[in-house]
């Protein structure tokens, strides 16, 4: 969410900030923000799919500093998009904007696009430092003021509707929440980070005593992701508002503070709808007071209780009991075992795939993991096959059918998908989706494999932690379109490599000794990395085949998951995927195949290279 303009108006005038040196307190963090924030470094490296293992480390580094200023946060994350499906216009212009994003730097211009897998990289890192997080089953914004409201600590977030939201800790905007330059206090106190909190009461007095309980009025009025302007243009067009509304440059301040200023002379939110319809047609009035009346409650604090569920681990949502949600479903989405994806293929029969800086004049990257997607909308939405519909005379055989928001050239177009027709074990009406754990896990591991058309037999001399992402190159080398090349596939194994040896350097296995010629290599690895870069050219076709593997592992880490995970997920932010080091191993590959013997100083990662690719290539 956000209100139109706030942002830049509030960053314009400090008056509305106070200092605020957080330490030794609870922390509600937005977690949608904090990801955006923290992928969106001054060096990072937006063309060639994302440096998952260095974003994995900031995030590390972030929550570093926060233990040691005593801080305990509470990351709260975005769910999906929600029964009523409201932000639906606002996400589509937002997929809009990041495929312009996306082209522009497929050509060579600046700009940021968060990298596909960026929020599982995320979720897995919170797991690992054992941070507190919770995934909400929709926008999580009034979930997150509902549970700073009742600890009375700060949020920490980059959204404007939280200035208007009515915060008793008030809210940190991550902009100015110096995390890199702790201080350390005079006294017993320790280290604090620096901060400024928004004052909804400065705001208010700003604007001649404004009353705060007309904030959310002034959100909706001005518009927000829920609310566009069109209704209220009638309105905007007769009213006069005090201090002028002039268009062109600075006309959306203007118009901004001339709201504010007129909202001012009223007592309360009611009063004030009453006279905005007056300006309105008759036939309209009543129809446009349900929709204010309705989108100011997106500023009333939720009544999921998140305290409950960080105390003992349960989610309830009200939402969600009346969208039918397994209770299985609601509970693995809540801790971040299930994406956004899968709820609102489940609830919506719709889904957005986000664009990556790929080739534009190629069918989009996703479309190679269109069969695995329509085995996940398979056991989402299998039909019943009862007595009762097989009596039935107005029997079908028609599968479930899935809208898909997807990249086609250079703009965002729907495309209507069938649902896969799945194996007999999983039509059985013994096992509809609230029962899909009671599946033997034999039959769930052998539709993932089917699916992503690999053996397990092949799989076994894999480490466990590497089979899903082995098989999942497999099925990216079977079904891309145009083929991968040879050299995509050794850089991206040797990038495989290079991660496992990272990982056993960095985090070793204390019941495993450590291998004197690992670190030999790793050293030669880390001077090899630190060399000059003889051709960095940017190869669109090359990013455009990385981008389909990732689409792929997407999708093969969505199945694996909603399978129950019979293979063993594997871990994104032990630099799994890191897109500068394929991107320059394929551009090596191709003038220096001698680079295949990187890790030939370590037996044991030769020897790892050499079984990814036999069973790659088999």
């Amino acid at each position: 969410m956000g209100v139109q303009g706030l942002t830049g108006f509030v960053e314009e005038r400090g008056v509305f900030f106070t200092e605020l040196r957080v330490r030794d307190t609870k922390l509600v963090i937005d977690g949608s923000s904090l990801y955006h924030r923290l992928c969106f470094a001054p060096d990072a490296d937006f063309r060639r799919g994302g440096d998952y293992g260095a974003f994995a480390a900031a995030v590390r580094d972030f929550f570093g500093v926060l233990r040691a200023c005593g801080v305990a946060p509470f990351v709260v994350l975005d769910g999906g998009r929600g029964a009523e499906d409201r932000k639906l216009p606002t996400l589509r212009g937002r997929a809009a904007e990041q495929l312009r994003a996306a082209h522009g730097l497929s050509r060579g211009a600046g700009g940021c696009l968060v990298p596909l897998l960026t929020r599982e990289a995320f979720v897995q890192a919170l797991g690992r430092l054992g941070v507190p997080f919770v995934q909400c089953f929709a926008e999580a914004d009034r979930e997150i003021a509902g549970l700073a409201n009742r600890w009375g600590c700060p949020v920490l977030s980059l959204d404007s509707d939280f200035c208007v939201f009515d915060l008793a800790g008030g809210y940190c905007p991550l902009s100015h929440f110096q995390w890199q330059s702790v201080r350390a206090a005079a006294g017993p106190q320790g280290c604090y980070v620096p901060a400024r909190c928004f004052s909804a009461e400065r705001f208010c007095r700003h604007f001649g005593h404004l009353s705060k309980g007309l904030l959310p009025l002034f959100a909706v009025m001005n518009g927000n992701d829920y609310i566009g302007l069109e209704a209220l243009e009638p309105f905007f067009s007769k009213v006069r508002l005090p201090r002028g509304c002039a268009a062109g440059k600075g006309g959306k301040h203007l118009r901004l503070q001339g709201l504010l200023n007129w909202l001012a002379q009223f007592a309360e939110p009611a009063e004030a709808v009453d006279s905005v319809l007056k300006y309105l047609k008759k036939h309209q009035r009543e129809e446009v007071r349900e929709l204010l009346c309705t989108s100011m409650e997106d500023y009333a604090p939720s009544d999921v209780n998140l305290e409950d569920f960080f105390q003992n681990g349960s989610y309830e949502c009200e939402a969600a009991r009346k969208a039918d949600v397994p209770e299985w479903v609601l509970d693995a989405l809540a801790k971040g075992k299930l994406a956004p994806f899968i709820i609102n293929a489940l609830i919506l029969r719709s889904t957005f795939l986000r664009v990556q800086v790929e080739n534009m004049q190629r069918s989009s990257a996703h479309s190679t993991a269109l069969p695995v997607r329509q085995v996940i909308y398979g056991l989402l939405l299998r039909v019943s096959h009862s007595a009762e519909d097989a009596s039935s005379s107005k029997q079908t055989n028609e599968l479930p059918i899935v809208c898909e928001y997807d990249r086609c050239q250079k703009t965002v177009k729907k495309t209507f998908v069938q649902a896969a027709s799945l194996p007999p074990d999983f039509c059985d009406d013994r096992f509809p989706l609230d029962k899909l754990m009671e599946v033997p896990v034999s039959c769930r591991q052998m539709l993932l494999l089917e699916t992503l058309g690999v053996k397990m037999s092949f799989l076994e001399p894999i480490p466990s932690h590497l089979q899903l992402p082995v098989a999942v190159t497999c099925y990216w080398i079977r079904c891309s379109e145009p083929k991968v090349k040879l050299n995509q596939l050794k850089a991206l194994l040797l990038m495989i490599v290079s991660g496992e040896l990272q990982r056993i350097t960095d985090d070793p296995d204390p019941t495993v000794l450590p291998a004197e010629d690992d670190s030999v290599a790793y050293n030669e690895f880390l001077k090899w990395k630190e060399k000059k870069v003889q051709n960095n050219d940017f190869d669109l076709d090359a990013a455009h085949s990385f981008c389909q593997w990732q689409c792929c592992l997407q999708m093969g880490l969505y199945l694996n998951q909603l399978l129950g995970t019979p293979l063993s997920e594997p871990d994104l932010s032990s630099r799994l995927y890191t897109g500068t080091l394929v991107h320059r191993l394929y551009q090596e590959l191709k003038s220096a195949p001698s680079v295949e013997n990187l890790f030939i100083l370590s037996s044991k990662m030769s020897q790892l290279y050499l079984v990814l690719l036999n069973t790659v290539e088999s």
